[in-house]
């Protein structure tokens, strides 16, 4: 893994390397995602059943499209008793979480018959991903279903790609029976964003859809936002880890493959101020690398996108991570709570030497569906807000209108917006 001194065009060149992993640059594949979207739009269940053909190699029809119950029941058989109830133990823990995020409608009101207020609303219908490509990840189903449940949707529909035989992950099933899914439909890639998007006649049209996905399902689900709403266009995975003398280097080292083994773009960026601790790093991760499964993904991982910087002070690593704002941060240091205070833009941030990132992945219960691609400075985690709505209420008495109505009139008139004073001024003639 390539050591580098913390410069500004250290830093510059590396984030052009990360930012070019954005969905955003991929143009050459948007024809072709739009193609698809169109070819749904049109023909329907006729077009999904097609394309899962294509791509996914799986002949499918209205009555096996759909997750039956046996199914459902096939897959608690299919999985370890054990890893089942894990799955239970980590849902109770995402659920504890969002809980505490839900927010009540609100009124106020005052003495001269002013009344305000916002009530909150949660969507009817919400539709979340599940990829099914090099991993199978029933972590996320439990990461999107939950909040949705806890907002309160009615109605919650899985998408996930088949195998070839026509058969869902038992793992992803069973995740979202747990969770409380009322559906689970057997179509992947951008079909099954633009069969959610538009509705077919077996799958419904949803009014948001959230999760990760390869890159025909992000171009996917940007083009299709407006038609739905959408939780973000996502890229790569991304860990960055601040940490200076006290760090154990193998432990950095674990964390940093942590995400290098989720894609070949992922990125994995460690800052530190102590160079003897970026050597060790490096050494441990080549020793490490031969030992996991997924070695060819990680080399290209690592070559392509991993860092060691080394800087001058703690400050200099909070400000690159400010300015990099990763999916995923880890603060290692002898003062991680003090390091936190300066951070302004992560996804996630992971506390001391024992808050390894897959423990936010799978277990703790913050929500793992995080901004990537920089867009920390300006996004935020999946949460209750992805799934309600709030809407402004407002009432005023004839008197508090009154005692107002001439500056909003002086409002409308100097914006050239005559009708909009005159609404007003007729309450008053």
């Amino acid at each position: 893994m390539r050591i580098m001194k913390l410069t500004g065009d250290s830093r510059k060149g590396a984030l052009e390397a990360l930012l070019g992993r954005s969905p955003a640059g991929y143009s050459e594949y948007e024809e072709t995602v739009r193609q698809i979207i169109e070819d749904v739009r049109a023909r329907g269940d006729k077009a999904v059943f097609e394309l899962e053909e294509k791509f996914d190699r799986c002949r499918l029809d209205r009555d096996s499209i759909r997750v039956s119950r046996q199914e459902i029941e096939e897959a608690y058989g299919i999985l370890d008793p054990a890893f089942v109830e894990v799955i239970r133990r980590s849902a109770a823990n995402i659920r504890a979480y969002h809980e505490k995020q839900v927010t009540q409608s609100w009124i106020t009101t005052s003495g001269d018959g002013t009344i305000l207020g916002q009530k909150v609303t949660p969507i009817e219908t919400s539709g979340c991903y599940v990829p099914g490509g090099r991993a199978v990840y029933p972590s996320s189903v439990l990461m999107n279903v939950i909040p949705a449940k806890v907002a309160g949707v009615e109605r919650i529909v899985i998408a996930t790609p088949p195998d070839a035989s026509g058969k869902a992950a038992a793992g992803t099933i069973v995740a979202a029976d747990i969770a409380g899914a009322d559906e689970i439909y057997k179509v992947g890639g951008a079909q099954a964003i633009a069969a959610l998007a538009y509705g077919t006649e077996t799958i419904p049209r949803v009014d948001k859809i959230t999760g990760p996905g390869n890159i025909f399902v992000a171009l996917a689900k940007k083009a299709c936002f407006g038609v739905t709403g959408i939780d973000s266009v996502a890229g790569p995975s991304e860990i960055l880890v601040i940490a200076d003398h006290t760090a154990n280097p193998r432990y950095v080292a674990a964390d940093l493959l942590s995400q290098a083994e989720h894609d070949p773009m992922a990125s994995a960026i460690l800052l530190t101020t102590d160079p003897q601790l970026a050597e060790k790093v490096a050494v441990q991760i080549d020793q490490m690398i031969e030992e996991l499964p997924r070695k060819e993904i990680i080399c290209q991982s690592i070559d392509s996108y991993g860092y060691i910087f080394v800087g001058e002070s703690i400050d200099d690593l909070i400000d690159a991570a400010n300015v990099i704002a990763s999916e995923h941060l880890e603060i290692i240091t002898e003062n991680p709570f003090e390091v936190m205070t300066g951070i302004k833009n992560a996804g996630a941030i992971f506390l001391g030497s024992y808050s390894s990132e897959p423990l936010g992945d799978y277990y703790a219960g913050p929500n793992h569906i995080l901004p990537t691609n920089g867009t920390a400075r300006f996004f935020s985690p999946l949460g209750i807000d992805a799934f309600v709505k709030k809407t402004s209420i407002i009432s005023y008495s004839k008197a508090a209108l009154s005692r107002v109505h001439e500056d909003i009139e002086i409002f409308a008139e100097n914006e050239g917006l005559r009708a909009h004073a005159n609404s007003i001024r007729v309450r008053f003639e």
